[in-house]
């Protein structure tokens, strides 16, 4: 999922350099909320891991 934000992200910012600031606005947008998803996976696996260990 990380992959994916940073898709979205290189897209967003070769939209830019080309002028499709709207393109872009929705790339940026994608790629923050995948990056969101994959932190509070990230977290929930990590809280997880040290609660089966305890």
């Amino acid at each position: 999922m990380l992959r994916w934000a940073l898709i979205f992200f290189v897209v967003a910012l070769i939209a830019a350099v080309f002028g499709f600031l709207g393109i872009a606005a929705a790339a940026v947008g994608v790629a923050r909320i995948l990056f969101f998803i994959f932190l509070v996976l990230f977290l929930v696996s990590l809280v997880g891991g040290l609660l089966r260990r305890a």
